[in-house]
């Protein structure tokens, strides 16, 4: 079998290593914001359902920006998973484990990475159809943590959420981290409703730096 568009997304997300998370309060300024961190590197970028209009966000970043990987974040339930497909996503992220939307996801032929916490939710997510297992809120386990699920659990694709910035970025890619996910660290609102997108480019600079010193400067 041949190469197909979710195996590239994967590889673009593992290659990476970091996906920006959208989160704002109006869709206006997210086609901006998204070429804002690609031109600081991260090519991978999650719309939040939570954005309003973020279906039609979707479908307008992934149809004007060829070399961004759009996929749909704080999706809820499978319903929600087929609209954010069929508007464009390419990966699909929730805050907690369904495995509704698994199916939905794998169906489709889209990355899916839901959320867990434990170690036995991170087992279970991953022999459920997980590409990446999102583990969250990250701020409250720590790199550590990451290091103890892995001893046991090497082949499981591991992405840290919540808290997690260019200062402590590289320590969870040494700890065993494939990918990161970042919101608040990336996507600087200040900087935005101030029309300084220039700040998004380097805080996107400095990410994908700290992801590359956590793999040993590859």
């Amino acid at each position: 079998m041949g190469t197909t568009r979710k195996d590239e997304s994967l590889r673009l997300m593992l290659e990476t290593g970091v996906v920006g998370v959208v989160r704002t309060e109006s869709s206006k300024e997210l086609l901006q914001v998204a070429e804002a961190i690609r031109v600081g590197g991260v090519r991978c970028i999650e719309i939040a359902m939570t954005t309003p209009g973020a279906l039609r966000v979707i479908e307008e970043v992934a149809s004007k920006l060829d070399d961004v990987l759009v996929g749909a974040g704080t999706v809820l339930d499978p319903e929600t998973a087929r609209m954010a497909i069929l508007s464009g996503a390419e990966f699909i992220v929730s805050p907690t484990l369904n495995f509704r939307v698994i199916e939905l996801a794998q169906r489709y032929g889209k990355v899916v990475a839901p959320g867990t916490f434990s170690p036995t939710e991170i087992l279970t997510a991953w022999e459920a159809g997980a590409d990446i297992v999102k583990v969250f809120p990250a701020t409250r386990l720590g790199p550590q943590y990451f290091r103890d699920i892995k001893a046991p659990l090497p082949q499981v694709r591991l992405m840290p959420t919540g808290g997690v910035d260019a200062s402590n970025a590289a320590e969870f890619i040494r700890a065993g981290a494939d990918v990161i996910c970042v919101g608040s660290a990336l996507i600087d609102k200040k900087a935005i409703a101030a029309g300084r997108f220039e700040v998004l480019t380097e805080n996107a600079r400095k990410l994908i730096e700290a992801v590359k010193a956590g793999r040993g400067g590859l």
